[in-house]
């Protein structure tokens, strides 16, 4: 019995250091809400992140759900300890409300993320006449 349960914590310990060893996103905020929105002005945000684990971060691509959203990202490796960056740009065409998922993967526990754009849209007033 003895022998089991040194098995046992044998495996927990190794299981544990195994996911301690891989590189960890640690995002400053996984939804930008951007309140409302001029139609037809495109809005960014950048998303900024720590690896907070102990391997290097390689972000593999970022996805998003319609041509409305453009995504750009760090290419290199992120150290342990060190920050990167997801910009995403909306292109606020139609008016009305929005949430727009920006999706990373990465060599990280879990392989992806999915970070948020949201707000509303709003359309433009009138122009005044000169009169």
């Amino acid at each position: 019995m003895k022998v089991f349960f040194s098995a046992l914590v044998l495996f927990i310990g190794l299981t544990t250091v195994s996911f301690a060893q891989k590189g960890v996103l640690k995002f400053k905020e996984e939804t930008h809400k951007f309140g409302q929105v001029p139609q037809g002005t495109p809005v960014t945000n950048i998303f900024t992140f720590t690896n907070t684990g102990s391997d290097p971060v390689v972000i593999s691509n970022v996805t998003v759900s319609c041509g409305c959203t453009t995504p750009e990202w760090s290419k290199t490796p992120v150290l342990p300890g060190k920050t990167g960056t997801i910009k995403a740009t909306f292109n606020a065409a139609a008016a009305g409300p929005f949430n727009k998922p920006v999706t990373v993967f990465s060599n990280t526990e879990g392989g992806s993320i999915t970070l948020y754009l949201n707000g509303e849209v709003v359309t433009k007033p009138a122009a005044k006449s000169s009169k």
